[in-house]
């Protein structure tokens, strides 16, 4: 009979662990590398009507998830840094696309506030920041917020896009891959997040149902394609991980003479009523009464329209997590699915659009992954996009700081033989009356061989981070 297996876990390492430190710089060779590639608006049945053999070998070659659901603001800028800092959007304080100020009555284009670190450097530190923190090297390669600075930090290497710089140019798609490839293999980055911006591009102009969209697909599967290539060109297959994923879905936009559009200025009188308004920009917005006048605002919409859904901050379903963020307006509006909500005019721009609320499946996106530490041919239940950031803490061996995500959604998908299940436990009162200071980290180390006998050890071991 063949002696039993014992794991054996060094006294030197359940110290670190349990102070919540990161394990030295000499043992950051134990993780692979992690590429987290986003493009734009890819709802998540983008792959279904054209063909797409690339897509299609990552589900054999890896895991797909059926769908994730973004945050409650379905935005470029709010649902990227939720997925990179692993906060809700009333944590991390982005709560729109444009940068705005209700005093001066500034806003700023999503571009255009990529290299304003004060309107993303509110407390909450990317995945980028804490990496670095751990002796690892990050990049960001036009991903939304990695051209700031956070809490006097910056990202090792950011490349921020330009006012005009063009979404669909298939070269530059090729050679942006060609660049971080190089940066992994030549400079020995560990994390670089790639950000794209399409199908979101074609998605507004021409509309989620079309030829041009179903082109743009096969665009981007033949760049996942050329992707392949270039991790194997590179020596990569055995040493680097990769997600795939978006920030928010995209529907059609519902117009006259086939519906009652969305006009606000129908209701109100924007010159009496309003000091300050983030609308026409697809089917979420928040307005700013003048003194004195919020509940008169809030009255006049409430029941204007049928498919327009007022909320005074305060009363705000929970489940959004946005109304505790200072940053959002005393009256939050949304609209029924394809409803935009037009403040003055009706502007007849978009003909697809997003930022409706999380729960339609239009809004639903992506996730693929694969790489050395991913099993292979593995369908995922449906997550919440927050739950990628303790993913990809995970994958690049990172302690993470205070977040809202859990591991519990995605450590069925990896091959590892350690696995670590994150849970959040409760913090202030709760967590004195239960005698915690924090979330727990229960690890469980497994020696995988079907031919020995197993021991398994378990350690539940308290972090502050985690």
């Amino acid at each position: 009979m063949t002696a039993p297996t014992i794991v054996v876990i060094g006294v030197a390492l359940l110290g670190l662990l349990s102070e919540g430190r990161p394990l030295p710089a000499g043992n950051k060779s134990s993780f692979n590398k992690l590429l987290m590639i986003s493009f734009d608006g890819f709802r998540w049945n983008y792959d279904q009507d054209v063909d797409t053999p690339n897509l299609d070998l990552l589900v054999k070659e890896g895991v797909k998830a059926k769908f994730i659901s973004p945050p409650a603001i379905p935005m470029t800028s709010p649902s990227h840094f939720t997925t990179i800092t692993g906060r809700w959007i009333e944590d991390h304080g982005v709560v729109h696309n444009l940068m705005f100020n209700p005093k001066t009555l500034l806003k700023l284009t999503h571009k255009a506030t990529q290299n304003r670190s004060e309107w993303w450097d509110n407390g909450v530190l990317p995945l980028w920041i804490t990496a670095q923190n751990q002796g690892l090297k990050t990049a960001s390669f036009h991903y939304p917020g990695g051209g700031a600075n956070f809490s006097g930090q910056s990202v090792t290497r950011s490349l921020v896009e330009s006012y005009g710089h063009p979404d669909s140019n298939e070269t530059e798609w090729r050679e942006n891959i060609d660049i971080v490839m190089g940066w992994f293999t030549k400079e020995n980055f560990d994390f670089v997040t790639l950000y794209y911006g399409e199908p979101d591009a074609v998605g507004h102009a021409k509309g989620p149902e079309t030829k041009e969209r179903r082109l743009m697909i096969q665009q981007i599967d033949r760049t996942i394609g050329y992707l392949l290539k270039a991790i194997e060109k590179h020596n990569l297959k055995n040493k680097l991980n990769v997600i795939i994923t978006s920030d928010h879905g995209m529907t059609t936009i519902k117009k006259a003479p086939a519906v009652e559009e969305i006009k606000l200025s129908n209701y109100i009188k924007f010159n009496q009523l309003v000091h300050f308004d983030l609308l026409d920009y697809g089917g979420y917005g928040m307005i700013l009464p003048k003194e004195g006048k919020v509940e008169e605002v809030y009255q006049a919409l409430k029941n204007a329209h049928p498919h327009l859904k007022v909320f005074k901050k305060e009363e705000v379903p929970e489940s959004f997590h946005i109304a505790k963020q200072n940053r959002i307006l005393p009256i939050v509006l949304y609209g029924d699915l394809g409803y935009n909500l037009n403040s003055r005019i009706i502007l007849n721009v978009n003909k697809g659009d997003h930022s409706f609320t999380n729960e339609h499946m239009d809004m639903k996106t992506i996730f693929r992954a694969f790489g050395p530490d991913f099993k292979k041919n593995f369908l995922a239940a449906p997550f919440d996009s927050i739950n990628i950031y303790p993913l990809m803490c995970k994958l690049l061996g990172v302690s993470p700081t205070p977040h809202n995500g859990s591991l519990a959604y995605t450590q069925d998908m990896l091959v590892d033989d350690i696995e670590v299940q994150l849970t959040q436990e409760p913090t202030g009162k709760k967590a004195e009356a239960s005698g915690r200071k924090g979330p727990r980290v229960q690890k469980s180390i497994l020696q995988k061989n079907k031919q020995k006998k197993v021991f398994v050890v378990t350690l539940k071991i308290h972090l502050h981070n985690y």
